[in-house]
């Protein structure tokens, strides 16, 4: 049977146009972008994302830390590392968020932190079309996964891996700098009025773990619980350790009402700066690193001067 020119040119054209259709499916399937999100599930870009909202000031810094800092079109209040940051305009704070503002700004991607913003704020803000995507960071080895998180989210996986891996690196020397030291108990203390503190599961406390720290509070429940004065001085730890900022009293003053406490007598009371152990940024590793040394001054009973990033020289013993 002899076949129809036409036909059989019709039939190629439609072969060929369903091959191009596939393949452009493909394409488009393989553009997409796929982000891991704090609750498990899975969050898909079309594409890098251009215009992007932070909704944590660690989040801003670890976007810059990715190489995507000048796609920030918005952040909140107390963003303030790098510098660039600070000409960036707010849309209220961890707590109160602007959503007509955000939604004013166009985004195509917000950056949320899982924990500490509200989460009806997000569903709002995901019912009315906007990409949200919710970052939990609880451990010092997911700081370097967030920054490469952000890099594939913005197409610069260049940048971003590059010091993903300088992160893990610094991760890795500072286990094997502190392997098999002895431990070392210690009380972290966040506020003193009323007294709080963090738990084993903090990323504060796993961080100091790796310096061959050992919270005295390790076991309790809560994140960050209240505790007494009373149980501070039965645990007796052997250092005091506190956030500090360039302005603020020495928040561990207090203790020297209790001389015969160990950390006390001998002087083994130390600050670390608010900026970088208070967030989950690349800066939380030189915090940890400075109280490794801390602890190893301990270790030694050296009364060795070091220099803070907070431009104090402190002396073991002598506070």
């Amino acid at each position: 049977m002899t076949s129809n020119p036409a036909r059989v040119l019709i039939c190629h054209f439609f072969s060929t146009l369903a091959v191009l259709a596939g393949l452009l499916v493909i394409q488009i399937s393989e553009a997409d972008i796929s982000l891991p999100q704090a609750n498990g599930e899975t969050l898909v870009l079309p594409g890098p994302a251009q215009r992007i909202i932070t909704l944590a000031p660690n989040l801003a810094e670890i976007l810059f830390a990715a190489g995507a800092g000048e796609r920030l079109k918005a952040v909140v209040e107390y963003s303030n590392f790098p510098e660039q940051v600070l000409d960036i305009q707010r849309v209220g704070d961890a707590f109160r968020i602007d959503l007509e503002r955000i939604v004013a700004l166009e985004p195509d991607l917000v950056i949320a932190w899982s924990s500490g913003n509200p989460q009806s704020a997000l569903k709002k803000l995901e019912q009315l079309g906007i990409k949200v995507w919710q970052i939990e960071i609880t451990r010092p080895e997911q700081i370097a996964e967030a920054v490469e998180n952000m890099s594939i989210a913005t197409g610069m996986e260049n940048v971003g891996k590059a010091e993903a891996k300088r992160l893990i690196s610094e991760l890795e020397r500072l286990k094997s700098n502190n392997l098999n030291k002895a431990p070392v108990r210690y009380f972290y203390q966040v506020a003193s009025h009323p007294l709080y503190t963090i738990n084993g599961q903090h990323i504060i406390s796993r961080g100091l773990e790796l310096c061959g720290g050992q919270n005295v509070f390790s076991s309790l429940p809560a994140l960050a619980p209240q505790v007494s004065h009373e149980s501070v001085i039965l645990a007796d730890p052997k250092v005091l350790i506190s956030a500090q900022d360039r302005e603020k009293q020495r928040a561990l003053e207090i203790w020297n009402d209790w001389p015969h406490l160990q950390a006390v007598a001998h002087g083994n009371i130390f600050y670390l700066p608010a900026d970088q152990i208070s967030q989950a940024t690349p800066r939380f590793l030189d915090s940890i690193a400075l109280a490794c040394r801390f602890l190893d001054d301990v270790r030694s009973t050296e009364t060795t001067a070091i220099e803070t990033p907070l431009g104090e020289v402190q002396y073991p013993g002598k506070h």
